[in-house]
């Protein structure tokens, strides 16, 4: 791999995370004054991924730690907006479940990796 970024396991689980929301954000029939939401959605999830290797790409361990807690908010931003579309029934339990049990697991990793930085 060319970019040292790519070689961390926690982007590439936040790289399929987004490829995985915005394949099933793809199939909602949301009305078209929501479409704002839809765009949200797709910007936070891959914001996870490109915080992680923007940070990766910094000069230091202090900058790349903060763009980790960054792509940690990202992450959760995320999440909200999963279950308010699952509130509003634009998703079903099973692929909120799917995507929510992915979004932890990129949680622990985040702050494992967050928590090994010595800033």
């Amino acid at each position: 791999m060319a970019f040292a970024f790519e070689d961390l396991q926690v982007y590439q689980r936040a790289l399929d995370f987004a490829v995985n929301v915005i394949t099933i954000i793809d199939k909602i029939d949301a009305p078209r004054k929501h479409y704002k939401l839809i765009e949200q959605i797709e910007a936070s999830s891959t914001s996870v991924a490109s915080n992680i290797s923007e940070g990766k790409g910094r000069y230091s361990k202090k900058e790349f730690k903060q763009y980790l807690y960054i792509a940690r908010g990202s992450l959760y931003e995320t999440v909200t907006r999963l279950q308010i579309f699952r509130k509003l029934k634009w998703l079903s339990e099973e692929p909120f479940r799917s995507l929510y049990h992915e979004g932890e697991e990129i949680s622990k990793m985040l702050s494992g990796l967050i928590n090994s930085i010595e800033a």
